[in-house]
């Protein structure tokens, strides 16, 4: 019973924030973006994080994702490749999958872990999509 109203509970607010209108979502993808890109992606999601140095391989401009897009933010491309399910890396190289990174730092592995998972890598991906270049 517990674990129902705690899923329901966690549901709830989950969908509380994303009836907001865009601002939560964003927030929040700014503040996983931080947490877990900016290393590698730099501050503004140029590909100039201060990790770059140690990459051997080129750290993509999350800027410019629309642009190389014909215009068009490819939302479910970008979700599917931050949650690893396309079962490909991140620019084909040393990326995380951080679907399976999110889904570990689940406080209720049982029932909260899905929506957790997902409404992280859905704020990030809408943060991404906040940040493109005309």
């Amino acid at each position: 019973m517990i674990r129902t109203i705690k899923s329901v509970g966690i549901a709830a607010g989950l969908f509380a924030l994303s009836s907001t209108a865009g601002f939560a979502e964003e927030a929040m993808g700014q503040a996983v973006f931080t947490q877990y890109c900016a290393t590698c992606h730099g501050a503004s999601g140029t590909g100039d994080g201060p990790l770059t140095e140690m990459i051997t391989s080129k750290v993509p401009d999350l800027t410019k994702i629309s642009m190389q897009n014909d215009g068009e933010f490819p939302m479910l491309d970008v979700i599917h490749i931050i949650d690893g399910r396309t079962g490909l890396r991140g620019h084909g190289g040393p990326m995380p999958t951080y679907g399976a990174v999110f889904a570990s730092e689940s406080f209720d592995a049982e029932f909260g872990s899905v929506i957790y998972t997902r409404a992280k890598i859905l704020s990030l991906a809408y943060f991404l999509e906040s940040i493109q270049e005309p």
